[in-house]
């Protein structure tokens, strides 16, 4: 169903009132709750996912807020890495509401095109990794070690619609899921 939002923006644009482009939602606008701040965004060109992120060069560190729509029963990922611009050999974290009604989010390895989804310690620090679910959006935030002092990296991000016994299951092979890669400079 689409928004009060959409719907007058797409009613102003049929009538030539306001380009259709004045209505497109960026992640600028979002506020994250618990007086979370982050000075840079981007919106990510796939999956309607955007990444939030604060570099904090004294300690090679950045904080990181990856948000993306999501049902209930689906999980969602975020990830660099670090040797080439694909899946395979990618550390990411990966969040999903747990059986017991809690988000659950963790650092692992996609180490195959069907990786185990398996918490696993990652080749560059990570810290404060958690998630939110709010307004059927899934949030994954996490604090990383900047590997070798860089700022330039490649990432991946990913949404699958099924957990079985708090395991994610394998994505879509089609269509934007198999588009959701980039770099990203966090200069």
């Amino acid at each position: 169903m689409a928004t009060p939002f959409k719907l007058l923006c797409f009613l102003f644009a049929l009538m030539s009132l306001l380009p259709s482009s004045s209505c497109a939602q960026t992640c600028s606008g979002y506020t994250f709750s618990d007086n979370k701040v982050f000075s840079s965004c981007t919106d990510l060109p796939h999956l309607g996912a955007s990444l939030y992120y604060n570099r904090d060069a004294s300690a090679n560190t950045v904080s990181v807020a990856f948000k993306a729509p999501q049902t209930s029963t689906g999980w969602v990922a975020w990830g660099l890495n670090p040797n080439a611009t694909k899946m395979v050999g990618s550390q990411a974290i990966v969040a999903f509401l747990h059986s017991n009604g809690s988000m659950m989010a963790y650092p692992t390895q996609l180490d195959s095109y069907a990786p185990s989804m398996a918490p696993a310690a990652l080749s560059f620090p990570v810290n404060d990794v958690s998630a939110a679910y709010v307004n059927k959006e899934m949030i994954i935030f996490a604090t990383l070690g900047l590997v070798g002092g860089g700022t330039k990296f490649n990432q991946v991000w990913q949404e699958g619609s099924t957990v079985l016994n708090d395991v994610p299951k394998a994505h879509s092979t089609r269509g934007d899921n198999i588009k959701s890669l980039a770099t990203i400079d966090f200069q």
